[in-house]
């Protein structure tokens, strides 16, 4: 049985700051970039993984969700607690560099952690946590 990733979302509340910073700082390309009643649902990836991709969607437009839950969802997001990513790399530090030369909101420097990993944590225009992996090189 084969299961690979497709898919994944993370809430935006301003698509051109989203695009800043997903295509403009973190080098993703614009796959689909679709509006519908004012709002934008845009998908970008790593061009180096073209089966993969992240929605970045507008959030709490489920008509499902009530107003308390939507309530919620504002104030998780304006927290940095709604959403988040594990991005990786093998240059954590050249990436850091880079996050910081460009002004990106940072939560945590590069850090090895107790747990094994080597890590440094950012926030997206949205308040979004966007973690960053140190791993080896995969070619």
């Amino acid at each position: 049985m084969e299961i690979r990733l497709h898919n994944c979302f993370l809430a935006h509340l301003d698509p051109e700051a989203t695009l800043g910073f997903y295509r403009d700082v973190l080098g993703f390309e614009v796959r689909n970039d679709v509006g519908y009643n004012g709002m934008r649902w845009i998908t970008v990836g790593p061009p180096e993984q073209p089966d993969v991709s992240l929605v970045l969607a507008p959030p709490a437009v489920d008509p499902a969700i009530s107003e308390d839950e939507r309530r919620v969802i504002s104030e998780m997001m304006a927290k940095g607690t709604y959403g988040h990513i594990i991005l990786a790399t093998p240059e954590l530090d050249a990436v850091y560099a880079h996050l910081v030369d460009r002004g990106v909101t940072v939560v945590q420097e590069p850090t090895q952690q107790p747990y094994g990993v080597r890590d440094c944590v950012v926030r997206d225009p949205a308040g979004n946590l966007v973690r960053f992996n140190e791993v080896p090189a995969t070619h």
